[in-house]
């Protein structure tokens, strides 16, 4: 097997973390024209939490401690912007996500702030560990958002219920 320089992998994983933040950008952007729903709010945590068997391979395995710290701080740090830029309204009966114009610069901000930590700690450890940290913070990070998400639509999903009118009772 030929071996890859790694200043490729860094260029590749750089160009590829790009690519995936414009193509979230644009789903979010995309998305905020159509109903939010329960299933729209679990699914990516528990379409991303199949990512935890990376921990399988030995190479990704990190210290258990790690895993908690760089989960706190997408908890408590990294969703704390996206969870202050998130507000839903009702519009003819449903609920929708406000678009909100601060969303791409705190997600393009994310993505500063995400590389810049990346350099430092891939000097201390491993590709493969680097990464294992990484999904764990976006983890703690999206976890936190959607369950944000949940209850905010909780408390709108009635008042969107009492907007639509009773058509078998037009006196209302």
């Amino acid at each position: 097997m030929p071996h890859i320089s790694p200043l490729y992998l860094q260029i590749g994983t750089t160009v590829g973390t790009l690519v995936l933040a414009l193509m979230t950008i644009f789903i979010r952007l995309k998305a905020s024209h159509r109903p939010v729903t329960i299933k729209k709010i679990l699914i990516p945590p528990m379409g991303m939490a199949t990512g935890f068997l990376m921990f399988v391979a030995p190479a990704v395995r990190i210290p258990l401690w790690w895993a908690l710290i760089a989960f706190l701080v997408g908890w408590f740090l990294f969703s704390y912007p996206l969870i202050r830029s998130t507000k839903f309204e009702v519009s003819g009966g449903q609920v929708f996500a406000q678009r909100s114009k601060s969303f791409i610069i705190i997600l393009f901000a994310l993505l500063a702030v995400r590389m810049l930590l990346h350099q430092v700690i891939e000097e201390y450890v491993s590709i493969p560990q680097t990464g294992a940290l990484f999904f764990i913070l976006a983890f703690g990070m999206i976890l936190r958002w959607r369950i944000f998400m949940l209850r905010q639509y909780r408390k709108y999903a009635p008042a969107a219920l009492e907007s639509v009118s009773d058509p078998l009772n037009p006196a209302e």
